[in-house]
Parts: structure tokens; sequence; C-alpha cells
């Protein structure tokens, strides 16, 4: 049991060895695809960092097709790593659920802790809960916030477009009160509309950008 990645506890009665228990972690349902789908939005594959021992760690790594595995961390060694990543250059994401996940949480760029087995510790640091205990809403929230700052960016362009346009047209000519307003008025609509864009259902679906439509 302890050459395939299970935490072996002897048990003991009156001082006799009764037998022995093989504990083993289990797998979150959707964490293959969680990984895959987190690999193929970022362009780089996840790191798995965690307190338990190598042969644990690699067992899950295997089952997720994940290739950086650091195994046998303090909650301090994790906050080291993320520090490492940021060094490096890379904008890091730190999902955990646990006491010792928080510091690393801390640490990050931005953290989400997994709500539903989450310790109060790590819900309380991350900027971000995910309640239900659902991997595949981690690459929906990235895809989410992708997709928000892209909508901000439009909306900036709009209504800079239209504020630029207007205060020009009153410098080099005669820009009538009602157009100026409606002009005004009219791109603060479409800004508003275009961040309701977020709201549509394909928003939350695996696989859909609102910003970019459908695709087939």
């Amino acid at each position: 049991h302890a050459a395939a990645g299970a935490t072996v506890v002897l048990v003991t009665g009156d001082g006799v060895p009764l037998g022995t228990l093989a504990l083993t972690d289990r797998l979150r349902p959707g964490a293959p695809a969680a990984t895959a789908a987190l690999t193929a939005l970022t362009g780089t594959a996840p790191v798995l960092l965690t307190g338990d021992n190598a042969r644990s760690a690699a067992r899950v790594a295997e089952a997720t097709a994940l290739v950086d595995v650091r195994a046998g961390l303090l909650p301090e060694d994790k906050v080291d790593a993320v520090r490492e990543l940021q060094d490096a250059g890379r904008k890091v994401l730190f999902v955990g659920d646990g006491v010792n996940d928080a510091p690393a949480l801390a640490a990050a760029h931005s953290g989400i802790a997994m709500g539903r087995a989450g310790s109060d510790l790590a819900l309380e640091t991350a900027d971000a809960v995910v309640v239900r205990d659902e991997l595949a809403t981690v690459p929906a929230v990235v895809r989410l916030s992708r997709t928000a700052r892209r909508l901000v960016l439009q909306n900036l362009v709009i209504a800079g477009t239209f504020i630029t346009g207007l205060v020009l047209w009153d410098l080099l000519g005669h820009l009538p009160l009602p157009l100026g307003v409606a002009g005004h008025e009219g791109s603060t609509v479409l800004v508003g509309l275009n961040g309701l864009r977020l709201l549509r259902e394909s928003a939350w679906r695996p696989g859909r950008d609102p910003s970019q439509g459908a695709r087939r």
C-alpha cells in the first residue's frame, strides 16, 4: 500500500498489532479535466504543491497529467514556491482549502479557496471562494476574469472615443447641446450593454468566451 502512495497506519490493541489501515486522498471529481482546461487556457501546466509524501503526490500527478510536482512541503515551503514562480515572471493563481494553504493563498497574486471543505483561515485569506466543490469552476473563474478585464478595456475605449469626438466637435465647430447630451448618454448605454454580456449563460459554460461570440 505504501508503494502505491497510501499512508499506512498500524492498528494495535493492548500493545498487540491487530492490522493496518491504508489511507489515501480521494481525487476530486473532474480534476483531470480541470487541469487540462487550465493548461489549455493559460498555456502553462499547473504546479502541484502538497505536504503529502512523494508517492502520494506522484499518484495524483499521474492521474491529472501534471509534471511539476513538489511534495513534502511545509506552509512556508509553499510560499517559497509561489514566490519562486513570481520571481520567474509568472502570474500565480493558488488554489487550496487547508490551513497550511493560507500563507500561499496570501502570497499569490490571486487565491481561490474550495469552500465546502475549506478551512476558515483559507476562506478568509482567499480572494475568491468556490462554494461548490467543483474544480471545473476554477478555469471558468479564470476565463471570466479575463473576459471582464477585456470588457473593461473595451468600455474605456468606447467611452473615451465618444467623449473625445464630442469635445473635438465642440472645439472645432458647434455642438448642439441636445446632441451632446444624446452622445454622452448613448455611450453610457453602450458601455452598460457591453458589460451585460458577462451575464449571459454562455459566459459560464466551459470553453466559451462571451466576448468572442459563439463557436462552431
